[in-house]
């Protein structure tokens, strides 16, 4: 049989703990207003004969029958062992007639009452013990779905994330791989950047959130490290201002937007333009990426669109309510925006 837990334990000393105030509370009053000790042993006698039966009922249902009747949909053998209980408890009452057979019609019928009305509290600890139990069955199931859930969403942040870093990886070997023909110098300078992005990526990124102030330097980098493959003819424009040094946000939250700004906003032949603003004051946060519209043909739709969406997935399971995210071309069609907003920042 397993050991009681410690909270089974202590469910245990409250419910003693209870019935004992429930006895000694009638003793107590009783002393307060005669201050005689003879009379107020009289009523603690009285007390726990008449709470004996309702405190035995209490028990056994909260212990026994609940467990071994009521849970298993026995509910015929569950109210045959409670009238059983009741019966064998109160045996006596049976025969109190035999010790005043010259009472009163009226006497009588007195006593009928206040035994059913005996009976009712002995059945009312039924209800008592069997609620007492649903609840404490409901509060731990949805304890453990809760914890569930946590770990669910966990476990899914996690594939997520595990989803984006070999997706900026790949793109940024891109970018050094088309350098290294033309700068070997500054090959060799994006490297040591992929380098640091890597380790931020691999060692700081294991954490639910990170400093804003890490990611802010982070996103410069990788910023840095795709602007290697524009022309001359784009413009890349950045802006990052953010209030609250110690203020923190999910890693690598934003790294696909500004990859689709990348691929989408770049034209080999026509201007372009790609700027990217995120502001940071009050516990809210704002980022925002305007690009130049040149959409890709379906034979070169790499990708899918999943980094959008693992991004709109982790905001929903990290921010919920908390966050907006509006996306979609300008009026002039020309101009693709993403602004994503997040309330309540730590």
């Amino acid at each position: 049989m397993k050991a009681p837990s410690k909270q089974d334990r202590i469910v245990f000393g409250i419910q003693v703990g209870a019935w004992a105030v429930v006895i000694l509370l009638p003793v107590l009053t009783s002393w307060l207003i005669t201050r005689d000790w003879e009379y107020a042993k009289e009523t603690a006698m009285m007390a726990g004969n008449m709470l004996q039966s309702p405190m035995v009922v209490y028990f056994a249902n909260f212990y026994i029958f609940d467990h071994w009747l009521f849970q298993r949909r026995r509910y015929g053998w569950f109210a045959v062992a409670n009238l059983a209980l009741m019966l064998g408890l109160n045996w006596g009452l049976f025969f109190i007639g035999d010790y005043a057979p010259d009472m009163p019609e009226m006497a009588w019928l007195g006593m009928f009452i206040g035994f059913f009305i005996y009976f009712l509290m002995n059945c009312a600890m039924v209800l008592l013990a069997i609620g007492i139990r649903h609840f404490m069955r409901v509060r731990r199931i949805r304890q453990q779905l809760a914890e569930e859930k946590a770990r669910h969403t966990e476990a899914e942040l996690a594939w997520l994330k595990n989803q984006i870093n070999p997706h900026f990886l790949f793109n940024t070997l891109n970018n050094i791989s088309s350098l290294a023909a033309i700068d070997g110098e500054a090959t060799q300078e994006a490297i040591a950047q992929l380098s640091d992005l890597l380790r931020y990526a691999m060692y700081e990124t294991n954490k639910r959130v990170v400093p804003l102030e890490g990611e802010v330097e982070f996103m410069r980098n990788y910023i840095s490290l795709m602007k290697l493959r524009v022309g001359s003819n784009t413009v890349v424009s950045t802006q990052f201002d953010v209030a609250n040094r110690n203020a923190e946000i999910a890693p690598l939250l934003f790294i696909s937007i500004i990859e689709n700004a990348f691929k989408h906003g770049v034209s080999s032949n026509r201007p372009s333009y790609i700027i990217i603003r995120l502001r940071q004051e009050d516990g809210v946060l704002s980022f925002e990426c305007r690009n130049s519209n040149f959409p890709k043909t379906a034979t070169d739709r790499s990708g899918s669109g999943i980094g959008i969406e693992n991004t709109r997935r982790r905001l929903d399971l990290l921010y919920g309510d908390s966050y907006t995210w509006d996306m979609g071309l300008c009026d002039n069609s020309e101009t693709y925006f993403s602004h994503v907003t997040i309330r309540k920042l730590k």
